[in-house]
């Protein structure tokens, strides 16, 4: 009971104070535009398989990609997973190179049965990072006469998903379920450029700052096939239709010199605000999964999002579709073993290859990488610690030398499992 307890009150600080603090401080220029860098999203367990999850059900797992998979939690049970990430990004350019790290909050997930085949999931996870800061010197250019200056850019903030949803088995092979989704947060970006001859010429300074909030429904469907001997195979689609945010985009620039930077003295200057409303695109999930029980499960998720037809002030010219290919498998030696904890272990290898939302100078980021996972089964219970480690790198030829990120991830994740509203028979 204790222990329950301390889950508890533990769940609601992290619910009412963790997402204010959720932003990573994971150095990456390419966080400059759009809704900044996309978050890789679900449990360390589906990302150390390489993020499938959509034909995936599991009664000790939360797989709120797909929310047809929580009919598959267990009558009197209760699932929470709250998750930190470490992450290490190193940028290239040429010769020249750069490196930034950051620990921060990955997500936190809660589910429960309410009757046998229908549950209930609920969570909160980081969705974006608008994080980036860069420095540089540009040299005198005698053709078009301008001297050196100093270009500084750099952004804040995050993009922030909550969830609450609920699957139900609607026959003995199809289950169904439903997410509402709320999204919230922020991106503020500066950008300044100080000439050296800062007497004969204007300096300039421009802020942006980006507020979304939106609902949104997404829609789940899972198939499952029992073969013999315990195999089975599953089928998953899930989809959401898009998401018109709430959004309020506020813009101010202007030039200043040593003498002075108000605008009744300085030419240039000007502010704009527009409230039109953003529209997020919908994504569209398809999956199959293949293994057999409390052994080995290996699935395949195709994932696509219309990102061209987004509407986000700031952002346009910079957005095209994506189409992202996520495979990985889980290996289970022997889940019952009593004599040997390596063999009760879970292995996990996983890989994604995708196009990422951005385009610069008409060409689009390319996204590949592979991913490690292990789960650590806890003693005499069905919890365990989830540990993963990612590698991905995104690359874009937009000059002489191509610019490469080489982003590492490494994850941990309790995984807590206990049974509740249990009427005891004696006390």
């Amino acid at each position: 009971m204790q222990n329950k307890l301390l889950t508890f009150f533990l769940t609601i600080f992290i619910l009412f104070f963790e997402p204010a603090s959720g932003q990573k401080l994971v150095n990456s220029p390419l966080s400059r535009f759009n809704l900044g860098s996309i978050e890789p999203a679900g449990s360390f367990r589906s990302i150390g398989m390489g993020g499938i999850g959509t034909a995936i059900r599991d009664n000790n797992s939360i797989y709120f990609s797909n929310p047809a998979s929580y009919s598959s939690l267990d009558t009197n049970s209760f699932v929470f997973d709250f998750g930190l990430d470490y992450g290490i990004n190193h940028l290239s350019e040429g010769t020249d190179n750069y490196v930034s790290e950051d620990l921060n909050f990955d997500h936190l997930l809660m589910g429960f049965p309410i009757n046998k085949g229908w549950g209930i999931a609920i969570g909160v996870y980081s969705l974006s990072n608008g994080y980036y800061k860069i420095i540089r010197t540009i040299p005198e250019n005698p053709i078009d006469h301008t001297g050196e200056y100093i270009e500084y850019n750099a952004g804040e903030g995050s993009l922030t998903n909550f969830f609450l949803g609920t699957g139900s088995k609607i026959t003995k092979n199809f289950s169904a379920g439903v997410n509402m989704s709320v999204l919230f947060g922020s991106i503020n970006r500066a950008n300044q450029i100080n000439f050296a001859d800062y007497y004969n010429v204007f300096s300039t300074n421009a802020t942006e700052k980006l507020r979304l909030s939106g609902i949104n429904l997404d829609y789940g469907l899972q198939y499952t096939g029992n073969l013999k001997k315990d195999y089975f195979i599953n089928a998953g689609i899930s989809f959401s239709s898009g998401k018109h945010c709430k959004s309020d985009y506020e813009k101010m620039a202007f030039r200043f010199t040593p003498y002075g930077s108000s605008s009744d003295t300085i030419p240039g200057t000007y502010v704009s605000d527009d409230s039109t409303k953003a529209f997020i695109p919908g994504t569209l999930r398809a999956g199959l999964a293949f293994g057999k029980k409390n052994k080995f499960v290996a699935g395949i998720d195709y994932v696509s999002t219309k990102w061209s037809d987004a509407i986000i002030k700031g952002a346009e010219g910079y957005l095209g579709d994506t189409r992202s290919l996520l495979f990985g498998v889980e290996y289970i030696p022997d889940k019952s073993s009593n004599y040997s904890f390596v063999k009760r272990m879970e292995y996990r290898l996983g890989g994604h290859i995708e196009d990422n939302y951005l385009v610069l100078n008409g060409k689009q980021v390319k996204e590949f990488g592979i991913s490690l996972g292990v789960g650590i089964p806890m003693r005499r219970t069905f919890s365990k610690a989830n540990l993963f480690a990612d590698y991905t790198r995104k690359s874009v030829s937009t000059g002489a030398d191509p610019y490469l990120e080489n982003y590492f991830t490494m994850g941990i994740s309790l995984n807590l499992y206990d049974f509740w509203f249990i009427k005891r028979k004696y006390d």
